[in-house]
């Protein structure tokens, strides 16, 4: 049975994904803490390394620029949750401005802190990444 902790720490992240989906960089930078940061695995140029909060804000928006709709949308397939760490598994979408079409699979580890995101580790398909976003 999911303790209480587990269940709003999951709620958390549910919630942050659906925002983190609208694309609304405003709405996504308030869902997460002053000092959080967000890491994304690889090596890619622009993409990868830790960011702050506000740098990871720069980085979404710029992203959700090159796309139709603007936003990267992000769907959840399974989970795993330890008081405030949260595992998901978690696949995307989106068509791009150009043509192509980003439908990636991450695991993401987001750690919870007083009912919002502290701290985010991003692994992906970093080839697939580098080939949509960063090959012409």
């Amino acid at each position: 049975m999911a303790t209480t902790e587990n269940q709003t720490s999951k709620q958390v992240v549910e919630d942050f994904l659906k925002t983190f989906s609208t694309g609304d960089v405003e709405h996504i930078l308030a869902s997460m803490t002053e000092d959080a940061t967000w890491w994304v695995a690889g090596t890619m140029e622009g993409i990868s390394g830790t960011y702050t909060r506000e740098e990871f804000g720069q980085l979404a928006g710029g992203i959700g620029a090159g796309t139709k709709e603007a936003r990267i949308q992000l769907t959840p397939h399974a989970w795993t949750v330890d008081g405030d760490r949260v595992a998901v598994e978690t696949e995307s979408y989106a068509e791009l401005n150009n043509g192509r079409v980003y439908n990636n699979h991450y695991h993401f580890l987001f750690v919870v802190q007083d009912g919002r995101i502290h701290r985010v580790k991003e692994y992906l398909d970093t080839e697939h990444t580098s080939a949509i976003f960063l090959k012409p």
